[in-house]
């Protein structure tokens, strides 16, 4: 949106255009310096478009332009649909979010938690074998307490396993992911612990398992496809890979990482529910459309708006502990000390104060290790769908809240 068309739909939504400019200029000016290759920002408020801007680059070594269509891996945003997936089956007798997670995968039965100890004397570390003192629920696949963790994060010994059992590997199915696993001690008592980690990728297995068909067809006939959200999914078509936005590769790292570097026009075997989409600016905006709306969106309901209310709650209770790639999520971290706590696979703020970005008391949003970002604020009835290619953490980070204080100031 440009020129007076662009001004009039700001305004008629409620931002006053000139101040909206200092977002604009903001990111134009750090794609001529470099610091982005591009990227694509779409703000709905009250149903209607008030901002939808393109920067730069989709790929800024062939100086291809950045489009409004153009598909972004979107990494972990993709744990917001797997969650909704779920829910769905809970809405239909499938499952329970009490369940253990066991019922539906026996692999996941009598888990052991690998608890690290250091030698006084040398300080060796060893890992000391402890029963899992409760089983796994599926509410804890949704909120991060189930003891899993992320293998590439951290160098602890579960750690160390993850990263051994080549976890991520793009050419598992969740079968073989899960059946990897297993046989993996957990990083954390269940229950006790927000560690966030590969719980989204196992409730993807739940939800192929318990709806008889694999994740990305769920997603296709239960999700996508009602909700017209024509470019999202685990792969794009070979004619359409001229679409794709490319990350900065830094030469000094030598390759992208594995899950990032992958082609996404290639027949795919993993449909990660934790971090496996590709998606567009508009097609991800109607997702949020969705939620916003409690369920709906243009006839197709997927959720009962008790659900959403359910999903976008704080489900950590008082006295959890945070694991050590908590701080790695930045000001997205879901501590009580930053006003913050967490649903079921989104973010949520607890109240106005305490977070260092503005935002409003019940908003909820996510990211991506690839670099996008949304948020949605009940409360200004507004959604911000903001997607970058960026791997490198205290940027995309920054970007962040950058975005909330430069979107929030130009409010009427």
């Amino acid at each position: 949106m440009r020129g007076p068309e662009a001004g009039t739909a700001a305004v008629t939504a409620g931002f006053a255009v000139e101040r909206l400019q200092r977002l604009t200029d903001l990111l134009r000016a750090d794609v001529a310096a470099g610091a982005i290759p591009g990227a694509v920002a779409l703000m709905i408020r009250d149903g209607q478009t008030a901002y939808f801007e393109t920067f730069g680059y989709a790929d800024r070594p062939t100086l291809r332009p950045m489009q409004r269509d153009s598909i972004f891996r979107i990494a972990s945003m993709t744990k917001p649909l797997t969650v909704a997936a779920a829910l769905m089956l809970q809405e239909r007798g499938k499952l329970l979010l009490a369940d253990p997670v066991s019922r539906y995968i026996p692999e996941l039965r009598d888990l052991q938690v690998g608890v690290e100890t250091a030698d006084a004397a040398s300080g060796e570390r060893r890992m000391v074998i402890e029963t899992a003192a409760r089983p796994i629920t599926v509410q804890d696949l949704m909120r991060h307490t189930a003891g899993f963790t992320y293998g590439q994060f951290g160098d602890s010994l579960v750690q160390r396993e993850y990263v051994r059992a080549n976890l991520m590997d793009p050419h598992q199915t969740n079968a073989d992911m899960v059946a990897k696993l297993a046989k993996i001690p957990l990083a954390y008592q269940p229950g006790t612990t927000f560690e966030y980690g590969m719980s989204t990728d196992v409730l993807g297995r739940v939800v192929e398992i318990v709806a008889e068909t694999s994740l990305d067809r769920f997603f296709a006939e239960h999700i996508t496809g009602p909700l017209d959200m024509r470019d999202t999914g685990f792969a794009i078509r070979p004619t359409e890979a001229h679409r794709l936005a490319e990350p900065h590769c830094d030469a000094a790292a030598g390759s992208l990482p594995a899950r990032i570097a992958y082609d996404p026009a290639r027949a795919v075997k993993w449909f990660s529910g934790g971090g496996g989409l590709l998606s567009t600016a508009g097609d991800y905006a109607r997702f949020c459309r969705m939620l916003l709306n409690g369920g709906e969106l243009e006839g197709a309901r997927l959720l009962s708006r008790k659900t959403v209310d359910l999903m976008t709650q704080n489900h950590l209770p008082p006295g959890l502990e945070f694991g050590t790639h908590t701080q790695e999520l930045g000001l997205a971290a879901p501590l009580p000390q930053l006003g913050q706590g967490y649903g079921l696979g989104l973010g949520v703020r607890l109240q106005p104060g305490l977070s260092a970005v503005p935002g409003s008391a019940g908003d909820y949003y996510w990211g991506g290790a690839a670099g996008p970002y949304f948020w949605v604020d009940p409360r200004e009835k507004l959604i911000l769908v903001f997607m970058l290619q960026e791997l490198d953490v205290q940027r995309r980070t920054r970007y962040r809240a950058l975005l909330r204080a430069l979107v929030y100031q130009a409010l009427l």
